[in-house]
């Protein structure tokens, strides 16, 4: 079965690869990328596991790949890697379900 997700192309996340059409805005988001995952108040593993949940809640496959290997790297067991999802999915769910207000504010108001 074909998809448009080829694991492959996740080596094209690089200079010559995305950042080729614009290599000083790929350096600077590569500067402002290693910093934000450097150690600080956060683990690098728990940066890793945070990337994981907010890679399934954009449904980036290639974040999802990428950060399933650098949770697998810093020790994220399998449990842990799939209660991120969980979180993921209710945090995500939830706010669909809270857009329901607006629904709900809308029928009413074209009720009157």
């Amino acid at each position: 079965m074909e998809s448009y997700y080829n694991p492959e192309d996740l080596s094209l996340f690089s200079a010559d690869g995305v950042g080729e059409g614009a290599p000083e805005l790929w350096d600077l988001y590569m500067a402002y990328y290693g910093k934000v995952f450097e150690e600080g108040e956060l683990t690098a593993r728990e940066k890793a596991l945070i990337a994981l949940a907010v890679a399934a809640t954009v449904q980036c496959p290639y974040c999802i790949d990428a950060y399933t290997n650098s949770c697998m790297e810093k020790g994220v067991t399998l449990e842990q890697m799939t209660e991120a999802f969980h979180v993921a999915n209710a945090i995500r769910g939830g706010a669909a379900l809270a857009h329901g207000v607006q629904m709900k504010k809308l029928v009413e108001q074209l009720e009157m």
